[in-house]
Formats: structure tokens, C-alpha cells, sequence
């Protein structure tokens, strides 16, 4: 499940991930991006996971489809986790996005805003 989180601004999103994700994630997680995308420029992103187990094959093509499709779009990424593949895939994404991606271990929640707050404007 993806589920939205509340943000200090518009331009910085954030999002819970947990459990498998599938398909109908992201048919909700993409317009809610691509919104703020339309109204705010570039945004910024938190992917907060917790009791994460994955993708689905549907969500897994999703993701690369909202990754390709997004690429400009993405200033930063936060990837905060507690599981050393969450942090490998923070590297393995980087290729994919223009953006600076940094994992964030869950202890560091608070460090992982400030960093997407930087420079952003109130």
C-alpha cells in the first residue's frame, strides 16, 4: 500500500510504502505526483518504508513507467528504510532519475526531511 503523508510544503511529497505493492497504488500514487508536478515544477519525494515486502510484477512495470516518465520532473529522493536492500536499491535507482537519491536509515526520519527541504521555498 502507498499511502500519502503529510508534508511541510507543496513541493516535497511524501509517502508510506508498506506491505506488496500492486497495480492500484499507483494508479493512486501517480496522479497525486503528477498534480504537484503540474502546479509546483519539480518536486521532491519521501518514500517512507515500512513492513516493506516488494512489488507485484504490474507494480514493478508501473514503477519503471513512473520513473522513465518522471525523470525531469523528480529534484530529490528520500528513501528512508531499516533493510540493507532498501538501501542497495537507493544505488540502484540512481541511474534511472536525474534526481539525488540518499537512503536514510528510519533512525534518520527527521535528517531525510531537512534534506529535502533544502533551498525549498515556504
Amino acid at each position: 500500500m502507498i499511502q500519502q503523508l503529510n508534508a511541510s510544503s507543496e513541493k516535497i511529497l511524501c509517502f508510506q510504502m508498506s506491505g506488496k505493492l500492486h497495480d492500484e497504488d499507483y494508479r493512486k500514487f501517480v496522479p497525486i505526483v503528477e498534480k504537484a508536478v503540474q502546479s509546483q515544477g519539480k518536486v521532491r519525494l519521501l518514500a517512507q518504508f515500512q513492513d516493506f515486502h516488494g512489488w507485484d510484477l504490474y507494480a514493478l512495470w508501473d514503477d519503471l513507467k513512473f520513473a522513465a516518465a518522471n525523470c525531469f520532473n523528480i529534484e530529490r529522493i528520500a528513501l528512508v528504510g531499516d533493510r540493507k536492500w532498501q538501501k542497495w536499491m537507493a544505488k540502484f535507482c540512481k541511474p534511472f532519475t536525474r534526481a539525488k537519491v540518499s537512503y536514510f536509515d528510519t533512525s534518520e526520519l527527521d535528517v531525510a526531511k531537512s534534506w529535502l527541504k533544502e533551498g525549498v521555498q515556504q
